[in-house]
């Protein structure tokens, strides 16, 4: 029959004691492996190189279990009476295919009355690729009931495809992520730390952000709450510095606004941490307040206000603004002055323009919520708060993967250099090293 077939050096798979090792090097460098008969390759071929690439590696397979009889129990047909196992048949068993399980024709191996394992079968059946599969399909947005569709090769007898069964691996993994994410190491700088809360199934998850000094964002630890409370933003960031952020490196947060994220910060790291509140909710909750009519002009006047560089001068052009609309809107002004200065602070940091654009708004961790988001909203039933995390987790490492530096990473020197000098330093670049 003509064949298809190539020689190659076979893996040691090892060999019984009885045998003699030179013998079963000699067999292997021998060993000529046909992987499939020509017409059945072009057939193959024909249907897509994945389906080429799947009966050759099945046949591969067998040829390589064969192989394992061989050594066990020697050659076919050829009598050896020093042989202490023989054949016996074939049993069904189950190998990982990439993204299900398939069943085979086992050739089975037996000795004194008990089986003896193929060295090479627990290769076979490796689940780490199936269970990868899995975890990358449902956070990409396939469903419990839908992975059976996403299979690569459709077998009859492919298995671990059940909504039941996907779950459950699903959950594995995600244990394992979560657990991987909560040990990780924070022994960079993180000049700038953002910290925000996202709404999930009844409870509040609070994420913290950090830059580094080359301007990557990473994500640096969860904490689940019933509100946004200072108490479980204190959790988060005594877990940060348990892995190893330091206390007594001065740092810019950028928050929403949240007066409990604030006195967290202030709690934990007193001086050393500075607080920028986002321009951005600060502008939007001062508009809800206004009427439709007049929050365009507001909206745009507060905009100008904080184009201004100089400190003093936006800080100015903020309390005229409030004085404005003190008598016809006294809630919308009251929510402007609240808290002003603290959205001025990369002015009265004086840090560079497109820095600053970056830092003066937690626009960075909105992007990487909405894709949080996009993931846990396919679960609609959340059992505890360890689910939540362990999904929250997932997600915002999925957008950690997105990540790219911030605009105006070149300046992070400048804003260190600030840091230091507003936390009480003689001179950043004495403590940094770094040309400004």
């Amino acid at each position: 029959m003509k064949g298809y077939q190539k020689k190659v050096t076979p893996v040691k798979w090892g060999a019984p004691a009885h045998r003699n090792i030179d013998e079963v090097k000699e067999e292997k460098e021998n060993y000529t492996i046909k992987v499939i008969d020509a017409e059945r390759l072009m057939e193959a071929a024909e249907e897509g190189l994945m389906s080429l690439f799947y009966k050759v590696g099945l046949e591969a397979m067998y040829q390589i279990l064969e192989q394992d009889v061989i050594e066990l129990v020697g050659p076919k047909g050829k009598h050896d009476k020093n042989r202490q196992a023989y054949r016996h048949g074939k049993e069904k068993s189950k190998v990982t295919l990439d993204d299900q399980k398939i069943s085979i024709d086992k050739p089975r191996v037996r000795s004194n009355g008990h089986d003896i394992p193929l060295p090479s079968f627990p290769y076979f059946q490796n689940e780490d690729a199936l269970n990868r599969s899995i975890f990358t399909r449902m956070i990409c947005g396939a469903s419990t009931r839908k992975y059976g569709r996403t299979v690569t090769m459709e077998d009859d007898g492919g298995v671990c495809t059940s909504k039941s069964e996907v779950s459950r691996r699903f959950k594995t993994e995600l244990k394992k992520l979560m657990e991987e994410f909560f040990d990780r190491r924070l022994d960079d700088d993180f000049p700038l730390i953002m910290l925000d809360g996202m709404e999930t199934g009844g409870m509040t998850v609070i994420v913290a952000i950090g830059i580094k000094n080359d301007g990557k964002k990473q994500v640096l630890g969860l904490v689940e709450g019933a509100t946004e409370n200072s108490d479980a933003v204190k959790m988060l960031l005594a877990d940060l510095i348990k892995r190893g952020l330091s206390t007594d490196t001065p740092r810019l947060f950028t928050i929403d606004g949240s007066k409990a994220l604030k006195k967290a910060v202030n709690d934990t790291f007193g001086q050393k941490g500075l607080i920028q509140r986002c321009q951005v909710h600060k502008k939007r909750n001062v508009l809800s307040h206004l009427p439709q009519s007049e929050q365009a002009t507001i909206g745009l006047a507060v905009s100008r206000a904080y184009l201004e560089f100089d400190f003093d001068k936006a800080l100015h052009q903020m309390n005229l603004i409030a004085d404005n609309l003190e008598y016809r809107y006294p809630d919308a002004a009251a929510s402007l002055k609240e808290g002003l200065e603290e959205t001025l602070t990369v002015h009265r940091l004086n840090l560079p323009g497109l820095l600053r654009k970056t830092l003066s708004s937690t626009n960075a961790i909105e992007s990487a919520n909405s894709v949080a988001a996009g993931i846990v909203r396919k679960t609609s039933k959340w059992r505890d708060g360890e689910m939540i995390l362990r999904h929250m987790a997932a997600g915002f490492l999925e957008a950690e993967r997105g990540f790219r530096r911030i605009q105006g990473y070149r300046q992070i020197p400048i804003l260190k250099n600030a840091l230091f000098t507003a936390a009480g330093g003689v001179s950043g670049n004495a403590v940094y090293g770094e040309a400004l």
